[in-house]
C-alpha cells in the first residue's frame, strides 16, 4: 500500500529521449558555465554526467531527479521518507534492482509502481518490465537514495534459508557427514557452509546488527541477529547443520576443533562487501550443542570522540576535566552492552598527544588506536590483566587503561597505580555510579584506597531513539503515568514509533548514551573512608539529584528522541533506588 500521495504518471516515459545537461540548464538547475565544465570532466573520464555533476557540488541529486520528473510528468519519490510495499518489492531481485537501478514500490491503478534513478534508460525500462511481467508506472528517484533503499530493503532472508537447506541435505542424516569439513580452506568457497557463514555476514551488516547468535535448540537451529541492543530471529534451520557451522568458524578463530566440552574464544577477520570485519567468537556447551555468538567489529569505523559521546555540555565539561588530572582512578560503568569500551577509546583519544604515554590491556583490543601501546590479554598463557598491569608500571606510562576491573588483585594493582602518580581508566559492571566505590570494597580492597584513588565515575546506559519514519504522538499508559511520577502533566507531547520496514517493526532506530557522573568530592571521599558504605551511597545519590539516568532518559522522552517505554527500560534497574 502506498504511503505517499503522487500526482499520475504519463506511460511510457521511457520512451523520451532527454539530454540531461541541456535540460538541467534550461530548468535553472545549472548554468550554461557550469554544463561546459561538466561536460569537459565528461570528455576526460567517461563517466556519467548526472554522477559528474553531483559530485563537483553543481547540483544534488533530488534537484537532478526532480527536474527530470517535471520534464518527463511523471512523480518524484523521496526514498527517505517513503516506505515501499513489502510484498512488491520482491518482483524485482536485489541483483536486478541494483543492475537497473530500479525499485518497486507498490500497486498503482492496476499496474506496479516503478522508481527509478533514469527512466529514460530504455533498456533497464524494457528488462524492469519483462522481469515484472505486468504494466508498470514510473517514478523517478535519487539514486544514492535508491542505492540506500536497496541495502536496507532487501534482506538476505530467502537466500539463507535456501543455502541452510542445501547444507541439510549434504549433511546427511548423521555428524559423521561433517568428516572433511575441518579441510575447507580458501579454495573451498563454493561450499554451501562457507556461502551460508558469508551470507550471514552480509546480512548481519546489512541491518547493523552488533551481534550473531547461532543457537541450537531441541528440534531447530535458530539464528539471531542484535540490532540496537535487541535480539531479532533471523531463520530457523536444520538443527542437523549446526556442527559444521561451529566447526567452520573453530576452523578460521583457530579454536580446537575436537574440544566441544569447554568453552572458547578466539577472533577472526572477513571480508564483507569491500569491508574488512574482525569477529570476536566465543563458543558455549549447552544441551543439544555447542553455541556460538559472535560480535562484529568493522575495521572501518573510526574510534569514537568525547564529542560525540552525546554527554550534555556540562557534564562533558567535567568529565574531561577529570581526565586531564594527573593522577588517579577514572571508572566508566554500566552492564554489558552499555558503550563502556566506547566511552574508554573516547577518553584515550583525547588524552593521546606525543607528550603522553599510554599503555592498554583489553580482552579483547576493539580499536587500534596509533601511538598507544596496546596489549591483549591471553589466559592460555597466563597472560592475565595482573600480570601485565604489573609490567606495565615497569614500562613508565602516564595513563594506563585497564579493559575490567576482573578481580581483586587486578583492581589493588590499578589502584596503587593511581596512588602513584597514574592516571588509570577502568569499567566494573554496576548498577549506577553512586554503588560503584562501594563495589571495590566489596572486592576487597581497603577504603582508602578506594577513597584517595578515585576521582570519578561515568554510569551509562545505551537507549533506542524513536524510529523518525513512523513515529506517531503517544498518550502515556496508566504504567508510564505511574513511573513519570511528579513529572507528569497533561498536555506533554510524547513520541513512539509504530513500526516500518525501515526499523524490522520495532519502532525504534539508532541509539542514544545517557550518562550519570559522580565527582568523588572531598566530602564523599571523607564518606567513603570512614563511614559505613550505606551511608555514603545516600550521600553519593543526594549529589547526584536531577542528574541521574533516569533524568536524562526522561528528558529524551520529552524532546521526542526516545519513547517513554525505552526511557523505563533503560533505567529500571535504578527504580529500588
Amino acid at each position: 500500500m502506498l504511503t505517499e500521495t503522487v500526482p499520475p504518471a504519463a506511460a511510457p516515459a521511457a520512451r523520451q529521449k532527454i539530454r540531461l545537461g541541456d535540460l538541467l540548464v534550461e530548468q535553472k538547475v545549472i548554468s550554461a558555465a557550469d554544463l561546459d565544465i561538466a561536460l569537459t570532466a565528461q570528455k576526460k573520464s567517461g563517466r556519467r554526467l548526472g554522477r559528474i555533476i553531483v559530485e563537483s557540488g553543481l547540483a544534488g541529486e533530488n534537484d537532478i531527479a526532480q527536474a527530470l520528473a517535471r520534464q518527463l510528468a511523471i512523480p518524484f519519490v523521496d526514498l527517505r521518507k517513503f516506505n515501499p510495499d513489502p510484498s512488491i518489492l520482491q518482483l524485482l531481485g536485489e541483483t536486478q534492482a541494483r543492475r537497473f537501478r530500479a525499485i518497486p514500490l507498490g500497486r498503482r491503478e492496476g499496474d506496479i509502481f516503478v522508481g527509478m534513478a533514469d527512466p529514460t534508460d530504455l533498456f533497464a525500462y524494457d528488462e524492469v518490465a519483462r522481469l515484472i511481467e505486468g504494466g508498470i508506472q514510473l517514478a523517478v528517484v535519487a539514486e544514492g537514495d535508491l542505492l540506500s533503499a536497496i541495502d536496507r530493503l532487501y534482506r538476505r532472508t530467502d537466500d539463507i534459508h535456501g543455502l541452510t537447506e542445501e547444507l541439510a541435505r549434504d549433511m546427511g542424516e548423521s555428524e559423521a557427514s561433517i568428516i572433511g569439513l575441518d579441510a575447507l580452506g580458501e579454495g573451498q568457497a563454493d561450499a554451501p557452509v562457507v556461502r551460508l557463514l558469508q551470507t550471514l555476514f552480509e546480512d548481519a551488516l546489512q541491518v547493523n546488527a552488533s551481534d550473531v547468535h547461532i543457537e541450537p535448540q531441541e528440534k531447530q537451529l535458530m539464528i539471531r541477529f542484535r540490532i540496537d541492543g535487541v535480539l531479532h530471529r533471523q531463520t530457523e534451520a536444520d538443527l542437523r547443520i549446526a556442527p559444521a557451522l561451529a566447526l567452520r568458524l573453530k576452523i578460521v578463530s583457530g579454536l580446537d576443533i575436537s574440544e566441544k566440552r569447554l568453552p572458547q574464544d578466539g577472533r577472526f577477520a572477513v571480508k564483507v562487501r569491500g569491508r574488512t570485519v574482525d569477529v570476536r567468537l566465543s563458543t558455549m556447551p549447552t544441551q543439544y550443542g555447542e553455541s556460538v555468538v559472535m560480535r562484529l567489529l568493522s575495521q572501518g569505523d573510526n574510534a569514537p570522540t568525547l564529542d560525540t559521546l552525546g554527554m550534555p555540555p556540562a557534564m562533558l565539561e567535567r568529565f574531561r576535566a577529570i581526565l586531564h588530572r594527573p593522577n588517579g582512578l577514572v571508572l566508566v560503568t554500566g552492564p554489558t552492552g552499555s558503550g563502556k569500551t566506547t566511552t574508554l577509546y573516547a577518553a584515550l583519544g583525547e588524552l593521546n598527544d606525543p607528550g603522553t604515554k599510554i599503555i592498554t590491556v583489553e580482552d579483547p583490543v576493539e580499536y587500534r588506536l596509533p601511538g598507544v601501546n596496546q596489549v591483549q590479554a591471553n589466559d592460555k598463557i597466563d597472560l592475565s590483566f595482573a600480570r601485565v598491569l604489573r609490567a606495565m608500571l615497569r614500562q613508565d606510562p602516564d595513563v594506563i587503561l585497564v579493559g575490567e576491573m576482573r578481580d581483586p588483585e587486578t583492581a589493588q594493582i590499578a589502584l596503587r597505580a593511581a596512588m602513584t602518580g597514574h592516571l588509570v581508566l577502568s569499567t566494573l559492571h554496576t548498577n549506577d555510579a553512586a554503588s560503584t566505590p562501594v563495589r571495590l570494597l566489596d572486592m576487597g580492597v581497603p577504603s582508602f584506597m578506594v577513597a584517595t584513588s578515585v576521582q570519578g565515575v561515568l554510569a551509562q546506559r545505551l537507549l533506542r531513539k524513536v524510529c523518525e519514519h513512523c513515529k506517531a504522538p503517544h498518550v502515556p499508559t496508566p504504567q508510564e503515568r505511574v513511573w513519570l511520577g511528579a513529572a507528569y502533566a497533561e498536555g506533554d507531547a510524547y513520541v513512539a514509533g509504530r513500526g516500518c520496514e525501515r526499523c524490522h517493526g520495532t519502532g525504534h532506530a539508532g541509539r542514544q548514551a545517557i550518562h550519570e557522573l559522580l565527582e568523588i568530592s572531598a566530602p564523599l571521599a571523607d564518606a567513603l573512608a570512614r563511614k559505613p558504605p550505606a551511608e555514603f551511597v545516600l550521600a553519593a545519590r543526594a549529589e547526584l539529584a536531577g542528574r541521574t539516568l533516569r533524568d536524562q532518559a526522561l528528558a529524551l522522552a520529552r524532546s521526542g528522541v526516545a519513547s517513554l517505554s525505552e526511557a523505563m527500560r533503560v533505567s529500571a534497574q535504578d527504580e529500588t533506588h
